[in-house]
């Protein structure tokens, strides 16, 4: 049996070519490829409904090195058969009914994505599209544009203090970019969200199309905060990295007693409240939160040098002693003061003293707001 023989009405199916509209058109699309290439990275609003799992894939791969492309899809054929093939069409089909104006790929376009869009129409009738040249495809298109697209709109970058609250300003805005959402992390030693971070490349991917999704939208002014080249265990991208570096610098100033409240609310409620939300049962959630304060100040500890450290660390221990009796977390408030007065701030001073040059405005939260407004940034 050859690919004319697999697929004889195949070429009747609908394709997709316009890569822009799936981007602006934010449909979510099928990626029928295996789970281990979609963990490496796929489109930020795919769902991985393989027509073949990693050991299907391994044994095929193998196959067609050693007897060639119709034996391989003679094994592929016997591999995804019976009830296998039954349960994937049923997972695709109701994945076309749930979102009809999306599209399936594999990784060129090619065997994989035919076969899942002929087995789909052949037992359902549904005529689902598929994307012309697959992931790899689309992964070029976004790769293409990131390196343009800094040259397409004028960045500001806004910045503060630690605790100043520059992510909830930022979530004000609609002409925004919050790279420590799209990379599920803040950026610092204590910026660990619950949930794991992306992989770099859906992370290229993600910015990538959030980017030409606010030009299409005519916003030419993007507002970022200000961060450094590495979010936790991804980097920006060097072409927009080196634009924001560049780019006019908006300073968020605020006052201490603000800074303490937010950074205490950040790091302990909300924290704890994510944690509860991922492990159901309470004490294990106390002693995950517990873990992750206690790992992130050990981050920093050599920047902090042993006094200092020692000091936050009974701090911090004290505080979940009594929080872990009482709910109480309140006294977590003096290790945070300690760290954004001894440690965070003088590292803040140095860094803002060699951006001087590129500081346009400076104030308040309301003050900002009114400054971008001017700038016809909303």
């Amino acid at each position: 049996m050859n690919r004319a023989q697999l697929l004889p009405d195949s070429d009747h199916l609908p394709v997709i070519e316009d890569l822009a509209g799936l981007v602006l058109g934010a449909q979510p699309l099928m990626d029928v490829r295996a789970p281990s290439e979609f963990q490496e990275g796929s489109w930020p609003l795919a769902t991985n409904l393989p027509l073949m799992n990693d050991a299907d894939r391994s044994a095929i791969g193998k196959r067609y090195k050693d007897a060639g492309q119709d034996e391989a899809i003679l094994l592929g054929l016997k591999l995804v058969s019976g009830e296998h093939k039954v349960e994937r069409i049923a997972a695709w089909q109701k994945f076309a009914r749930q979102h009809p104006r999306g599209a399936l790929f594999c990784f060129r376009g090619g065997l994989r994505s035919r076969i899942s869009q002929q087995w789909l129409y052949a037992e359902t009738g549904i005529t689902y599209p598929r994307v012309a040249g697959g992931y790899k495809a689309l992964r070029r298109y976004l790769l293409d544009e990131l390196t343009v697209l800094p040259q397409r709109y004028q960045a500001y970058v806004l910045s503060g203090r630690t605790g100043s609250g520059k992510t909830k300003l930022l979530q004000t805005i609609q002409a925004a970019i919050d790279l420590e959402q799209l990379a599920k992390h803040r950026g610092s030693a204590f910026g660990a969200f619950v949930t794991a971070q992306p992989s770099q490349i859906d992370f290229e991917n993600a910015l990538a199309i959030q980017l030409l999704q606010h030009l299409a939208r005519g916003n030419k002014r993007l507002v970022f905060e200000d961060e450094s080249r590495n979010i936790g265990s991804v980097h920006v991208p060097d072409n927009v990295f080196f634009s924001l570096k560049a780019a006019p610098l908006i300073l968020l100033e605020t006052s201490q007693t603000e800074r303490l409240e937010l950074t205490y609310q950040e790091y302990i409620p909300e924290m704890l409240q994510a944690f509860q939300q991922q492990v159901t049962d309470p004490e294990q959630a106390f002693k995950a939160f517990s873990h992750y304060l206690l790992s992130s100040l050990a981050k920093v500890q050599k920047r902090l040098g042993g006094l200092r450290y020692a000091k936050a660390l009974e701090q911090m221990q004290l505080a979940l002693v009594q929080q872990a009796k009482t709910g109480n977390g309140e006294l977590h408030q003096a290790w945070i003061e300690f760290l954004l007065n001894d440690y965070y701030d003088p590292m803040y001073d140095y860094q803002i003293s060699q951006k001087r040059a590129r500081v346009v405005f400076a104030g308040n939260a309301q003050a900002v707001q009114e400054f971008l407004a001017s700038c016809s940034i909303v």
